[in-house]
């Protein structure tokens, strides 16, 4: 549907309900829709990222297809989701990429990356550059035991942290240029982020998943009768699991920096504990939300973003799956070719984050504090 088609259905959607009002205790969208008589392209995008797509209001609606009114607000909401995807990120060019994810893809780009990161790793070991960078490559060759598990042995830590230094920065600035986008277009000002009672609450909502509970009870993602659980579960494992790998590497760079203590760390040092709990909980739950998928209402869903969410977690269960792999074969004679794939792919996953599904917790907690910011204004 084009976009003008599209957000002209999403506003006739939201009057009826608005109208009606029975779904208003299921979720955050409908007391925000209650807040608006008008629904400009702004309105529309926070509501439709407020949404977890949890189903409850498609199975209690009395004007859902194959009524003539045919109000399916789930799928109207993911359609306009992708639109604010696609309409806020940055740079504008790159926002076609939201169209062509597929699982296909994401395999291709992992080994794509994979290869550039082997000609890295043998360039920065031709015996001219390497004594230019300074890379320590005495001892064991690629293909030998590693007893010192020592990674950068393999590539130097100023050439690792140069690469993905450079791609951390770049993706980093394109989530904050889209946020900001999303932000004004929600009618909000920066400042409005200082509204501490308004901050915990939203904190505290996309902490606790709070809305992929629907009603208050289980999500009904797999059918009306079909309350369960491990949606929300699995989105804890791979949101927390997420969090934890980032807190080892950033733990890690202190300890490197700031205290001098390089890799490789002991087992049960800080930043192996949080990577290997945060690496279990990235095989848990991205391998969970494939499971739940087979029994997913299609009804509730866009088809059209079905490549783009698989993409995804295919990359976030591929970076998992290497680098506990890294983990346990590191002192072996695997681990040069180990890190080099679990490099390649955690690149894969970096360069996409602006581009794919990851995107959407960016919006959606944003949007949870415009609710917040909301519910306390209407307080006073």
């Amino acid at each position: 549907m084009p976009h003008p088609d599209l957000m002209r259905e999403g506003e006739r959607i939201m009057v009826i309900c608005n109208a009606c009002r029975y779904c208003e205790g299921y979720c955050a969208v409908f007391p925000a829709i209650e807040k608006r008589l008008r629904f400009s392209d702004g309105d529309l995008s926070y509501l439709a990222n407020l949404c977890h797509n949890c189903g409850e209001c498609l199975y209690a609606c009395q004007y859902a297809p194959p009524h003539e009114f045919a109000v399916n607000v789930p799928r109207t909401l993911a359609q306009i989701r992708l639109r604010s995807y696609e309409e806020y990120s940055w740079p504008g060019g790159f926002s076609e990429a939201f169209k062509h994810h597929s699982v296909l893809m994401a395999l291709g780009l992992s080994s794509a990356l994979t290869v550039l990161m082997l000609a890295v790793v043998l360039v920065v070991r031709v015996p001219g550059i390497a004594a230019v960078l300074g890379g320590p490559f005495g001892g064991a060759g690629l293909t030998e035991p590693r007893p010192d598990a020592d990674f950068y042995r393999v590539l130097p830590h100023h050439v690792m942290v140069a690469l993905f230094g450079t791609v951390f920065g770049f993706v980093s600035i394109a989530l904050a240029i889209g946020c900001l986008r999303f932000w004004k277009d929600a009618k909000e000002s920066p400042s409005a982020v200082t509204e501490l009672s308004a901050l915990r609450q939203a904190i505290g909502d996309v902490l606790t998943l709070k809305y992929l509970r629907g009603e208050g009870a289980d999500c009904t993602y797999a059918g009306e009768e079909a309350r369960t659980p491990w949606r929300r579960r699995f989105h804890h494992c791979t949101y927390y699991g997420f969090l934890l790998c980032f807190a080892s590497t950033s733990v890690a760079a202190i300890y490197h920096v700031g205290f001098g203590w390089t890799a490789p760390h002991a087992y049960a040092s800080l930043p192996v504990v949080l990577g290997t709990a945060g690496g279990i909980g990235l095989v848990i739950g991205p391998a969970g939300l494939l499971w739940l998928r087979r029994t997913r209402d299609p009804e509730i869903g866009d088809p059209a973003q079905q490549h783009l969410d698989l993409s995804f977690i295919v990359l976030l269960l591929l970076t998992s799956v290497t680098g506990l792999l890294l983990l346990i074969f590191r002192e072996t004679a695997a681990m040069a070719a180990l890190l080099i794939v679990h490099l390649g792919v955690v690149l894969a996953l970096f360069i996409t984050l602006p581009y794919g599904k990851f995107v959407h917790g960016i919006y959606r907690s944003a949007a949870l504090l415009k609710y917040a910011l909301e519910c306390r204004r209407a307080e006073t």
